[in-house]
């Protein structure tokens, strides 16, 4: 039975392209063939002998049915955007960085060999990352659904104007205000946008969501943390100024005044490749090169005497 792999490439460099052929062709004499979109595998300088050669395939969800694996090259956004396919199918997502931050990716440049090598052997686990719902109902009517693995934003359309918001949970009113936009947070969106924006970081194990108000002009608009099972919605002042939901900063919807935003715990999780056993802690100090020079850890107990 033929293996096969999904490989999602940043395919816009030079350098990603060289990189995504070399791994072509260590894949494919380790016994895994890839599936590539085929605009992008005419990007890639492989060849490879008949049977051995990638699988050109067209975007969508069908593309990562049966694969063992998603591979990805690129950074944070190019795994977002492999999610959309893998995430329907089940199927884990290996991301590679080859970006800047890449907070997403399990391994960078320099762990590139061992992460094909995990592919190759199977060996390796699987973490599953839990997910946002969100629904757009306007004047109770027509619903408009979409999904987040980080965040669920909605915002202000105009730069000029104040966006009027009340916020709800568990279908009771908590406060209102007029803002720039509010954001729904995974526990996985806690480093994205809403850690840029001033809020905390929650580790993944946590189960919850994370509510975080951006510029708003009130006296109580902090972060909340809620519980996972909780049902929040966003409404829009329905005498104020149009708005838009936008997913993971790839899917909007437009949220008219008098709409309002529902926003759940999705019930598909993404699931993502772990290679070893790390500390969150040890990655949040990796990849954003936190300063802990001067640190001894726990002192050392005395040898019995």
């Amino acid at each position: 039975m033929t293996r096969e792999a999904l490989l999602v490439v940043h395919s816009g460099r030079k350098a990603n392209q060289e990189v995504a052929a070399g791994v072509v062709r260590r894949l494919a004499h380790g016994g895994i063939r890839l599936r590539i979109f085929a605009d992008e595998l005419l990007e890639l300088p492989v060849d490879l002998p008949p049977g051995m050669e990638p699988i050109p395939v067209e975007p969508g969800p069908e593309a990562a049915e049966g694969a063992e694996v998603v591979l990805v090259l690129g950074g944070d956004g190019t795994l977002l955007r492999a999610a959309e396919l893998a995430r329907p199918a089940g199927i884990p997502l290996l991301g590679v960085n080859l970006g800047r931050v890449g907070f997403l990716a399990e391994a960078d440049p320099e762990s590139l060999d061992d992460a094909v090598t995990a592919v190759i052997e199977g060996n390796y686990q699987v973490d599953e990352r839990m997910t946002l719902e969100a629904a757009v109902v306007i004047n109770g009517g027509p619903v408009r659904r979409t999904w987040a693995l980080n965040e669920a934003c909605v915002e202000k359309t105009s730069r000029e104007r104040i966006l009027e918001v009340v916020l709800e949970v568990d279908g009771r009113p908590l406060t209102g205000f007029g803002c720039d936009g509010v954001l729904c947070a995974t526990p996985t969106g806690s480093t994205a946008y809403t850690f840029s924006a001033g809020g905390p970081v929650i580790w993944p194990e946590v189960r919850a969501l994370l509510l975080m108000p951006l510029a708003a002009h009130a006296l109580f608009a902090r972060p909340v943390v809620i519980s996972p099972g909780s049902a929040v919605a966003i409404e829009v002042d329905a005498r104020g100024y149009p708005a838009v939901l936008v997913c993971d900063g790839r899917r909007t919807i437009p949220v008219p005044p008098g709409a309002r935003v529902e926003l759940a715990q999705g019930e598909l999780p993404v699931r993502l490749v772990r290679l070893r056993e790390q500390p969150f802690t040890d990655r949040l100090v990796r990849k954003f090169a936190l300063p802990v020079r001067g640190w001894r850890g726990a002192p050392t107990p005395p040898e019995p005497r």
